[in-house]
């Protein structure tokens, strides 16, 4: 069974917004799906091990930012790899607030939700937000999950409900004969002109902002 073929459904990359008491909070989710047109209702899918599913289970509200394909990495990389526990993740991603609720600015368009049902899985719980409010924020083209993987090479955060493990046997086949490196965190895996090992020892992962001595030499 090749689990990777699941990544051929249809899939989204969204940021899902909360209040933790005054400050805003939230992580990024891949699970979000039009459940009915009249009236207007979504779901989304939150582990239980995210933050961010306990402030929705206590405010009763949710807001969803779609991502374009522009989309900053540093984005992705602070709301998915990252816990609302420890960090304030807003503090480094602009957002403004629509119907009382926080909106990344960066975004193609948003929906602000109220809680209206919900279903427990073993790992996650699937939200039913009725739509209050949705409009576009830009008119660029919404990244897909598939974009994600092929293009930006990115890698799911563990919680998120599509994560497969990485296996260690896998290889991956430079373009170029010389060292590929990835990031041990979040799997970025580095493309860039200048070589790896040439970059300066400040270098971050765009992804997860990790430093460079947590990338991986896969020869």
């Amino acid at each position: 069974m090749n689990k990777n073929a699941l990544w051929n459904l249809s899939y989204g990359v969204y940021i899902v917004s909360v209040w933790d008491k005054e400050r805003p909070t939230g992580c990024v989710v891949n699970c979000a799906m039009q459940i009915t047109a009249d009236p207007e209702t979504v779901a989304i899918s939150i582990s239980h091990d995210n933050y961010t599913n306990q402030c929705i289970e206590k405010t009763g509200k949710f807001a969803i930012t779609v991502l374009p394909q522009n989309t900053d990495p540093s984005i992705i990389g602070t709301f998915g790899f990252k816990t609302g526990k420890d960090v304030n993740k807003f503090d480094s991603v602009g957002y403004e607030i629509k119907n009382d609720m926080p909106v990344v600015k960066d975004g193609c368009a948003y929906l602000i939700c109220d809680v209206i049902n919900k279903m427990e899985t073993d790992t996650h719980t699937v939200f039913l937000g009725k739509v209050l409010d949705v409009d576009f924020i830009t008119q660029e083209e919404p990244m897909t999950y598939s974009y994600y993987h092929k293009v930006i090479k990115g890698r799911s955060p563990k919680n998120a409900p599509t994560y497969i493990a990485p296996k260690g046997s896998q290889e991956v086949t430079p373009p170029e004969k010389r060292a590929t490196y990835v990031c041990g965190i979040c799997g970025y895996e580095y493309t860039g002109d200048v070589p790896f090992e040439d970059l300066p020892e400040d270098y971050t992962c765009p992804i997860c902002d990790q430093p460079k001595s947590e990338f991986i030499k896969k020869e």
